[in-house]
């Protein structure tokens, strides 16, 4: 278990990186730094751990050869915990441990309760987990459950634009918008619509 590969998982601001150990038909157990940590901070304990498991360490977004996300955009918990949704659906895991350090173990607690159907044991070191009020709970789950869903579906769809006449954006718009007025909806469409040569 001392060599390791390196994998990029491709995510709409560039890639999430991370390193693999292990058989790749082996017990999966993604594992997750803590913050301004990387991958490597698995390096010295994977050599120890049970040879028949199929170690990738990820680097979070903005850490380690993981992208940055763009230039402003902030880097929130619920962020992390889609990126692990992102790399779990490209290494098509659909059951694995979770192993996180510090902030990787908050980000692992969160997934956990949000995905508890894709992990089969949560390992934290050095993380108290991830903990809400019980009268919370119920409306949290659904509320960000469903955004990183919608999300990565959309994600996944990657339709380029369709292209319309102007009448055609209009009544588009209309249409997914019964408030507004035709008048108010060419208003938009004058600063939220782009020509192309299609349309």
């Amino acid at each position: 278990l001392g060599m390791f590969s390196e994998l990029k998982f491709p995510v709409p601001w560039g890639h999430v990186a991370a390193k693999a150990w292990g058989p790749s038909d082996g017990h999966p157990v993604l594992c997750l730094h803590g913050w301004l940590d990387n991958a490597n901070t698995f390096d010295k304990l994977i050599p120890l751990l049970p040879r028949d498991c199929c170690y990738v360490a990820m680097d979070f977004s903005g850490h380690g050869l993981s992208s940055h996300r763009p230039a402003g955009s902030p880097y929130h918990f619920l962020d992390y915990v889609t990126d692990v949704r992102r790399v779990a659906a490209a290494l098509q895991w659909r059951r694995f441990t979770l192993m996180g350090h510090s902030m990787g173990g908050a980000v692992a607690g969160m997934f956990c309760f949000l995905y508890p159907e894709m992990v089969d044991k949560l390992i934290l070191l050095e993380n108290l987990g991830f903990l809400l009020a019980p009268e919370d709970t119920e409306a949290w789950l659904k509320s960000k459950r469903m955004v990183i869903d919608r999300l990565l579906s959309l994600e996944a769809k990657q339709q380029t634009p369709k292209a319309r006449s102007p009448e055609a954006a209009l009544q588009r718009l209309l249409e997914a918008n019964r408030h507004l007025t035709a008048e108010g909806g060419a208003i938009l469409l004058q600063r939220g619509a782009t020509e192309t040569p299609a349309g």
